[in-house]
């Protein structure tokens, strides 16, 4: 195994337990006198809805975390530190998730809850960006296959499309339940891959 598969291994181990810790969040209810069991689970929607966004925007971040660690040859100790920046970020999305599923139908208290889940979503994708502009600098760490100056053309798009981030968290002190829907419409945006990793028709050609 080469030091990029240990890095792509172990960051594999933390989205998976991340992605896994959001369905504990959602606890079993107690069946009320009104409704019974079906109306207490209706009542967990926001439990749900979060769960659903945030499985997507951590799934979609594996997906393209994969794609571009499938093109890393070699590692150096940026960009590990950089990869293990992204992945306390991401390790981090179940707290967030869950709050904003406890006071998403609250009234002031939905508008923090919404903020604070904004603002690891805008952590996570500036460190994203960082892992992606270090591998582009230089271009001396992707394999033959990747054509180093395309890749590093497409880092002002990488930046734009982060630029909806940021606006969440405006969004989130108007109202949280469109700030969580923003928030999956951008983890689809990004299902798309947005960015590809460019690469040569002849991988021979230097």
């Amino acid at each position: 195994m080469n030091e990029s598969s240990r890095v792509e291994a172990f960051s594999d181990g933390v989205f998976a337990i991340a992605i896994t810790l959001l369905i504990l969040e959602i606890k079993v209810p107690a069946a009320g006198e009104h409704g019974g069991l079906w109306r207490a689970l209706a009542d967990q929607w926001p439990s749900y809805a979060s769960y659903v966004v945030s499985f997507l925007v951590i799934g979609i971040m594996w997906v393209n975390h994969h794609q571009v660690f499938s093109y890393v040859a070699r590692v150096d100790r940026t960009l590990m530190f950089l990869n293990l920046l992204l992945l306390m970020v991401v390790a981090a999305v179940p707290w967030p998730t869950a709050m904003l599923a406890e006071y998403l139908r609250e009234d002031h208290a939905s508008h923090a809850a919404a903020a604070v889940y904004s603002l690891v979503m805008v952590l996570m994708a500036l460190t994203f960006q960082a892992l992606w502009w270090h591998l582009t600098r230089t271009g001396h760490l992707f394999d033959a296959r990747v054509d180093a100056s395309a890749a590093r053309a497409t880092r002002v798009r990488f930046a734009l499309g982060s630029l909806g981030y940021p606006l969440t968290v405006g969004l989130a002190f108007v109202s949280a339940p469109l700030t969580l829907a923003a928030h999956g419409l951008l983890a689809l945006y990004y299902a798309f891959n947005q960015v590809p990793v460019p690469t040569r028709r002849d991988p021979a050609t230097p």
